[in-house]
């Protein structure tokens, strides 16, 4: 059975303004105004969900999504990197940040490894094989992007050269093992014939 898996990014927060890594901090002024600004345009679903991180919980809020709270939706654990910025780790420990972009098997941070992100993620999205109707979730870009990635078999190094921005919508549909994907559209106006 086909399932439609919606995944809108959360809004933006100082963390994503200041390149910090994800940590768990609310949304912005702009972000709270832009969430509620698009809670007309978010698609009917069966099934509404929401990362536990608080910008996911705000966003769903603001969108006006009477969503659930699913830990496997949980953002990149970065571990020891957690909340500080990526200059500021760069430069402190630089031979870590190049073994964290270039091998997706490491974590120098003590957290989660790409490859585990990927799997992770992976293995949430290939549970709803046989879900009724449609999923949507509010989940951090590191999780969209997770899914894309599994969802299309790439490799694990394709992860970093996926962006996804702040409110933007990137559906999954199909099963495990079969996953199209329609990436980041914008609340701002829906394609010609479509909800969102």
């Amino acid at each position: 059975m086909t399932v439609r898996v919606m995944l809108v990014s959360p809004a933006m927060n100082a963390a994503l303004r200041e390149a910090r890594f994800e940590g768990d901090a609310p949304l912005d002024r702009s972000g709270r105004e832009r969430a509620r600004a698009a809670a007309g345009l978010v698609p009917e679903t069966g099934l509404a969900l929401s990362g536990p991180s608080e910008r996911c919980r705000e966003t769903a809020a603001a969108l006006g999504l009477p969503a659930r709270t699913e830990p496997a939706l949980s953002g990149w654990d970065m571990a020891r990197w957690a909340g500080r910025g990526l200059d500021e780790v760069a430069a402190a420990e630089p031979a870590a940040v190049a073994a964290w972009l270039g091998d997706p098997s490491a974590a120098p941070h003590g957290g989660e490894s790409l490859h585990g992100l990927i799997g992770r993620i992976g293995g949430w999205l290939d549970a709803l094989d046989g879900a009724d109707g449609t999923v949507l979730a509010v989940a951090e870009a590191a999780v969209v992007r997770a899914a894309v990635v599994h969802g299309l078999g790439l490799p694990a190094q394709a992860f970093w050269r996926l962006d996804v921005a702040p409110l933007t919508l990137t559906e999954l549909s199909g099963r495990s093992g079969r996953w199209n994907v329609a990436l980041g559209r914008p609340p701002a106006g829906p394609p010609a014939g479509d909800t969102w």
